[in-house]
Formats: structure tokens, sequence, C-alpha cells
């Protein structure tokens, strides 16, 4: 199967070839190459059509929350962290057309180039088609990112929710060690959690900041389906720990 109809096929559905083009395509590539259109002014677009779907559905999910507890969630979705979480799903990396310098220092990986593809494919998608269809497209991409938000907790994210959690049950502070393999500029890093004397499954990811929540998450799930909680959370389904 062509690269092409590879990526449209995981995100269901096809788009112009011109646009997708230009959604995949970063500005390294377009310095090289004749300044050709690159996905900047897509980036721009999406951005704003993922806010305002992500805005809309927290709005919709949430009619009891008020305006500083939603925006919460919505940073918990809309932010380049969870994005690039769902370029990764969508292995995004591989279809990216990239100047020499970016190819050189793993900018298939890098999580601010994969975030910024996923707002223009977005953006390319709205143009190609309309707003429902884009809000389609993000519901499915986001759709357990959007879930989870309402699992966390006051704090938005799982470090302070396992603190929450633990203080809760009196299990003490979680511990965190960290490693990291690889060159300077392909580091991968590995976090442990430890609460009291149990281990939990551990955190991988390109920053020590993401291994970590990782590790958290873990954790944080195991102690909540052993202990339970006094807060009310739905639950969400796990994201890939491999992925973020």
């Amino acid at each position: 199967m062509a690269p092409r109809a590879l990526l449209e096929r995981r995100l269901g559905l096809p788009i112009e070839p011109s646009l997708l083009e230009c959604a995949l395509t970063h500005r390294s590539f377009s310095f090289e190459n004749g300044d050709c259109p690159n996905n900047e002014r897509l980036e721009f677009l999406g951005d704003s059509v993922l806010g305002l779907v992500v805005t809309t559905n927290l709005f919709r999910a949430h009619p009891d929350l008020p305006e500083g507890q939603l925006a919460k969630f919505r940073s918990h979705v809309v932010n380049s962290r969870a994005l690039a979480q769902v370029a990764r799903g969508l292995d995004l990396g591989k279809f990216l057309r990239l100047g020499k310098g970016e190819e050189n220092t793993n900018g298939r990986d890098k999580s601010s180039i994969l975030a910024d593809t996923v707002e223009a494919l977005i953006g390319a998608v709205y143009l190609d088609y309309d707003l429902d269809t884009a809000a389609g497209l993000i519901h499915r991409l986001f759709g357990s990112l959007m879930s989870v938000a309402a699992e966390l907790g006051a704090g938005l994210d799982w470090k302070t929710s396992l603190q929450e959690l633990t203080s809760e049950h009196g299990l003490g502070v979680p511990a965190y060690l960290v490693t990291e393999t690889g060159p300077d500029h392909d580091k991968f890093f590995t976090a442990a959690v430890k609460v009291g004397e149990a281990s939990f499954d551990t955190g991988k990811g390109r920053s020590k900041k993401v291994a970590e929540h990782i590790a958290a998450e873990h954790a944080y799930r195991a102690i909540r389906d052993e202990y339970g909680s006094s807060k009310q959370q739905p639950d969400a389904p796990a994201r890939d720990a491999g992925t973020t």
C-alpha cells in the first residue's frame, strides 16, 4: 500500500493530495526545496478547529463544571504532548517530509514536529470537507484523551493524581527513579515509581517528564483498582505507554 493511502486509511478518510502533501511538509523541507508550501498555515487553522471541537465536547459532556475546570480539562487534551501521542499512534513520523538537518537529528520522532503535523492534518481535513468531518476525525483520534481528562482529578496529571490517591490511603509519597539510554541527540528515558515497598510497571518516553507521567499512570491505576478512591471517576481506556 502506498504511504499516502496507508495514512488515509489510518485517518479514516481520503484527503485531497495537494492538501495532504502540504500538511506533511515541515518548514525544513520547504527551505531546502525552493520554499515549497509547508504546513505552518494548516497547523494554525487546525489548532483553532481542534480547540473548538474539544471545548464543545467538554462543555456538553460536563454541564456542571465551572469554566476553570473545563479549561484544565481542555489543556490536558490540547497540548503538544497529547498531540505527539496521537501522532505516534498513527506512526505519523514515517510520512513526514523533512529537511536533511531534521532527518539527521531524529526529527521524525520530535514531539513538536509531530504535534504540529497533527494540527496541520486537522486543518487539511477541515478545508477539504467541513467542520463536522473534522470533528469526527478529532473524536476518533482524541476520544480516549477526553475521557481520561475526567479521570485525573483536580491536578489533571498522573503524578499529581497519584500523590492525591496515595495520600488518601496513607500509603506515603511516590518516589521516582529515572534512567536514560542513547546519545545526547536521541535519549530515551525509563522511569520506575515506588509507593512504600510496592513497585509498578515502568514508564518510557523521549523525556524524563513523559516517562515519569506514564509510570505514575500505571501506579495510579493499580492502586485505585486495589484500594478504590473516594472520587467518583469514570473508567477510561488505558493509553499506550509506548507512545507518549
